[in-house]
């Protein structure tokens, strides 16, 4: 499970270096998924818990208005990653021009998934979801 926020600086080159807590969270795994969420962030996911989301939408038969959809709404914005022997990876440049990642970043555990934000994003959004 996902858990605790680690303060980072986003490196340059689109790479940045996965918390070693989050690494163990990948098992014996060096790869992992990432998708661009709704709010300016990324998302991540061991290979098994993005199986159970994209099964989730592979439920769907494509056949259908409602699977056509949920396909067009996940897979284009998703993406396979790989750890190098440091714990760093890329961000693919077209996550770049979509996210609001800037110097320094928060990488937040989730429970089944861990987030990427830009940490005065984060500061933002935060507080939005204490009002509500």
């Amino acid at each position: 499970m996902f858990l605790g926020s680690f303060k980072t600086d986003f490196s340059g080159k689109n790479r940045l270096i996965l918390p070693k807590r989050f690494r163990k969270e990948l098992g014996s795994e060096d790869k992992f998924y990432i998708l661009l969420g709704g709010n300016g962030e990324v998302w991540g996911f061991d290979p098994i818990n993005w199986s159970k989301l994209a099964e989730s939408i592979l439920k769907f038969p494509l056949s259908t208005e409602e699977g056509r959809v949920a396909r067009l709404k996940l897979f284009p914005k998703a993406e396979e990653c790989v750890l190098d022997s440091q714990g760093r990876f890329i961000l693919p440049q077209e996550f770049m021009e979509n996210i609001k990642i800037k110097k320094e970043v928060l990488i937040i555990g989730a429970g089944d998934h861990f987030e990427i934000w830009d940490l005065s994003l984060w500061g933002k959004h935060q507080e939005r979801l204490e009002k509500e």
